[in-house]
């Protein structure tokens, strides 16, 4: 079998790039990194070109494209999966997701029988849990214990504690070809698992992953919990569980590439807001009218219009009523009872994502617009958030000159982001302003 994959891994700080060949000769792996977490974007492209050429390939040449899924860093997600979208669409090849806790877990190396756990810092003093065993299966050698979940730090081991005992279980009945399936669960819980004693909580777990050192005084595990050094993903993981995936018939269309984000706590209940959290915006500067409101239910309808006049692929009356269920920051500009303006974002760990903003094109250069990117800003600010993102379509140059002049400097290139119609697809712009604290200094 011939194979040629890229995988990319921008998850955290690093930046990784993978080359893997496998010819009848054996299987080979180069890799470049670049350690930068503000660097992503514009040192992914040219190291995979710097792999391809040295291995005297062209884009032309691959077979696939994979990328590290996460959970992890947001904006580093959305590099490695908007890169490996791009370029699967263009060159119509499949793309490989490989979450990130699988590779981390992957550079522990094969001991059968052996469970992973793996943690990952999600900062705000959680993180993100994984559980894997390894099996001598060389088509699928890795078994899901636990996929990745979000939970507080202090909560990791005792919750680990709790549930190992069940995944020994799992792993037992999985290699005598029993599995999870029917009433076995009970089973499970009385330690049972078609008439096999499960092991004891007791059971050696191996740690891997960054949040164990985080969090050390959070996390102290059991003695008999073997801790080794693999702490982040490494594109040369994904690699080779992408090559795993590709021999499975795991390969996905390009269109359907997507991060894996699995904090539910991106922003602040009505209650808390309420309260002051979250970033009120009652409680930014009273602003002239227009009046700023918190966007509510019964605004969706206006806002779907709004979007649709002045978008050609817009957000949808669903869109925007999912993002409002899902707890999204989202104000609306009000005038005469009329809806003049919105803006909706997304509060990740690292960066506030504005999702997109809108005014009527009769109220253009009137400073409306300005008015949304203030409040984006001091919501990111009441987070402690240092930067605001965003992506533009380059030809919407009068959009691309108002953020400019916002303070908003381009940081890197998505390609084929955005679609145009008759099946072409335009690049977007990532664009990101970097905010002040007050009382800090340029």
């Amino acid at each position: 079998m011939n194979l040629n994959l890229l995988a990319l891994e921008t998850s955290s700080s690093r930046c990784g790039v993978a080359l893997l060949r496998e010819t009848d000769a054996g299987c080979t792996v180069s890799v470049l990194e670049h350690e930068g977490a503000q660097e992503h974007a514009e040192r992914l492209l040219p190291m995979a070109g710097q792999l391809l050429e040295q291995a005297g390939l062209t884009p032309g040449d691959l077979d696939a494209i994979a990328f590290g899924q996460g959970p992890g860093g947001f904006t580093g997600l959305r590099v490695a999966c908007g890169v490996a979208q791009g370029m699967g669409l263009a060159l119509g090849i499949p793309v490989v997701p490989i979450v990130s806790h699988l590779a981390v877990a992957h550079e522990i190396g094969a001991q059968p029988g052996g469970m992973v756990l793996v943690a990952l810092d999600a900062r705000m003093n959680e993180v993100y849990l994984a559980a894997y065993a390894y099996r001598t299966d060389s088509e699928r050698p890795w078994l899901t214990l636990q996929a990745p979940m979000l939970i507080a730090a202090d909560e990791a081991v005792p919750w680990a504690e709790h549930h190992l005992p069940l995944w020994a279980a799992n792993d037992q009945a999985e290699r005598l070809g029993h599995g999870l399936a029917g009433g076995l669960v009970d089973g499970l819980a009385g330690g049972l698992v078609g008439g096999v004693i499960a092991p004891s909580a007791g059971t050696t777990l191996r740690l891997a992953g960054d949040a164990w050192d985080v969090y050390a005084a959070e996390m102290a595990p059991p003695a008999n919990w073997r801790r080794h050094a693999a702490a982040r993903p490494q594109a040369s993981a994904v690699a080779h569980l992408a090559r795993q995936a590709w021999l499975r018939g795991e390969a996905a269309a390009p269109e359907l590439a997507a991060p894996l984000y699995v904090r539910d706590k991106i922003a602040f209940t009505t209650a808390e807001r309420e309260r002051g959290l979250g970033g009120n915006p009652k409680a930014v500067p009273a602003w002239p009218a227009p009046v700023l409101e918190p966007m509510a239910e019964p605004d969706v309808d206006a806002v779907a219009e709004l979007e649709a006049s002045l978008q050609a692929f817009p957000w949808t009356r669903g869109n925007f009523a999912d993002a409002l269920a899902s707890g999204y920051e989202a104000c609306v500009l009000r005038q005469g009872g009329k809806v003049v303006g919105f803006c909706l974002v997304m509060l990740a760990p690292d960066v506030a994502h504005l999702l997109v903003i809108g005014v009527p094109r009769e109220h253009h250069r009137q400073g409306l617009g300005s008015v949304l990117l203030a409040w984006c800003e001091q919501i990111a600010r009441q987070q402690d958030l240092p930067a605001v993102m965003l992506e533009v379509r380059p030809s919407n140059t009068s959009a691309l000159a108002f953020y400019e002049k916002s303070g908003f400097k381009r940081i890197g290139v998505r390609r084929g982001y955005y679609p145009t119609g008759k099946g072409q697809r335009e690049d977007a712009l990532v664009m990101q302003k970097m905010l002040v604290s007050e009382g800090s200094s340029q």
